[in-house]
């Protein structure tokens, strides 16, 4: 059965053409991208196939061509892959390879298989049927290969802050059973919100954890873009106490998002 988060897609379609200006503007989304892109490229080496979901625009797809892998970026949002295949044409001298494909439809590649596969920023939230998305993983990944997904959890510390100023809703979003809304582009659309257990458990024992980390966990999340240039000291300060902390638990469950990276065994 194919199901298909389709206020999401509308939502992420509307913003494609500004989604390179956004990511550009924010520096606590490049910080991100950073940690999840070194984290991904550890254990990557040159001509391994990538294949990455949601790959909205392309930014993280290309970054891991021009480091020598052979990539097929997927998205089911119309709008990311018209992005995605102006960015193919803009850098032939790459392996980078385009395709319509939710991640919950990952059995419609047929045969092709890949030595990793990478999600980034949440994407993998905007359905809640993770545990078929983790399944149609396990069906496209070789063993020996690995996974490296980037999560949004149910504990938020930057959230449950907004409580002291009476945002409860804010604070107590993510514990919602059914969801919480997500407002974008003027589309409405439920996110969902998973632990890295959730993500083992449903891979199953033949997948081994090769690193867990939590993202923006005391270091501002994106959507507090303003922080950096107002608090640039603090910042740095708090960027230096995540990273000491941010591999431990409990710490490492907790965040705006955490980065989990699994490899397959035979």
């Amino acid at each position: 059965m194919v199901i298909t988060p389709a206020p999401a897609t509308e939502a992420f379609s509307r913003q494609a053409g500004v989604f390179d200006a956004i990511d550009r503007a924010n520096p606590l989304i490049g910080r991100m991208r950073t940690i999840a892109r070194a984290a991904a490229l550890r254990p990557m080496r040159k001509g391994d196939r990538l294949l990455e979901l949601n790959a909205g625009t392309g930014i993280d797809s290309l970054y891991f061509a021009q480091q020598g892998m052979e990539v097929l970026a997927t998205d089911a949002a119309p709008g990311m892959i018209a992005q995605l295949e102006r960015r193919k044409l803009q850098h032939p001298e790459v392996k980078l390879d385009v395709r319509t494909c939710s991640f919950l439809d990952l059995h419609t590649l047929g045969d092709a298989r890949f030595d990793h596969v990478f999600s980034n920023f949440g994407g993998l939230n905007c359905t809640p049927h993770l545990d078929q998305v983790l399944r149609g993983i396990d069906g496209v990944l070789v063993p020996g290969g690995t996974c490296t997904l980037v999560i949004m959890p149910r504990f938020s510390p930057w959230e449950v802050l907004a409580a002291l100023k009476g945002h409860f809703k804010l604070a107590f979003r993510r514990w919602r059973a059914q969801g919480s809304p997500a407002h974008l582009e003027g589309v409405v659309f439920p996110c969902h919100y998973f632990s890295a257990a959730y993500v083992r458990r449903h891979l199953g024992p033949k997948y081994s954890v090769l690193e867990q980390r939590a993202l923006s966990l005391t270091v501002p999340p994106p959507h507090l873009e303003r922080f950096p240039l107002a608090w640039p000291r603090t910042l740095h300060f708090l960027d230096r106490l995540e990273g000491s902390i941010a591999h431990r638990r409990p710490f490492r469950n907790w965040g705006d998002h955490f980065l989990i990276t699994l490899r397959k065994h035979a």
